[in-house]
């Protein structure tokens, strides 16, 4: 197992598993870097996982914002996968953790624009994938992990233990083959609209 980040924690390094850190999924030089390191290394399972969110209403709105999302959320993903296709094999799983906030029809509380349309481009973007790679018997699922108790939900008392997300998104990475390739599921097993 193989875990990249752009700094490593105390958490992350207790876990025994190689980490490979300094990596800016917005840094075309980083993702290279990362390549020659993994030069001849197959991957199983490419989950991306990286993200922001930068509340933004209409009255607030940041187009700088807007772009740093769009940037992080939905095109470093979409250009890290090009880049390690070589790595990968049939049978190999690409998972994109997403947001239910991407969901166009979920969405009954508006704002946050920056995260909400950067995350739905990240589903189209992965929706496109899972037919692209599906010759190369390559699949994709679109993975929300719920409202996740986290540093980056302020420790919401509403939110599920990470523990409890993870679990889920396991068993949907498990349960995901060529057929199933390219939908958009809640870490609980519930499919979500798009």
């Amino acid at each position: 197992m193989i875990a990249t980040c752009r700094s490593s924690s105390q958490e992350l390094d207790d876990l025994g598993v190689r980490v490979e850190s300094g990596i800016d999924v917005t840094s075309e030089n980083s993702i290279l870097n990362l390549k020659n390191n993994l030069s001849g290394i197959k991957i199983d399972v490419l989950i991306q996982n990286a993200g922001i969110a930068e509340s933004s209403s209409l009255e607030s709105l940041d187009t700088e914002s807007l772009r740093r999302q769009f940037e992080v959320n939905a095109l470093a993903p979409l250009s890290f996968t090009r880049t390690f296709l070589n790595n990968m094999r049939n049978g190999s799983k690409v998972i994109l953790i997403t947001s239910r906030m991407g969901s166009i029809e979920d969405n009954t509380s508006g704002g946050y624009y920056g995260y909400r349309m950067s995350k739905a481009a990240l589903c189209m973007a992965g929706k496109s994938l899972s037919i692209d790679l599906k010759p190369h018997g390559i699949s994709v699922a679109l993975l929300h992990p719920g409202l996740v108790c986290t540093r980056m939900t302020g420790f919401t008392p509403h939110g599920i233990a990470p523990e409890e997300s993870v679990n889920g998104l396991i068993q949907r990475m498990d349960s995901l083959t060529i057929e199933s390739s390219g939908s958009f599921w809640h870490s609980n097993g519930e499919s979500l609209p798009w």
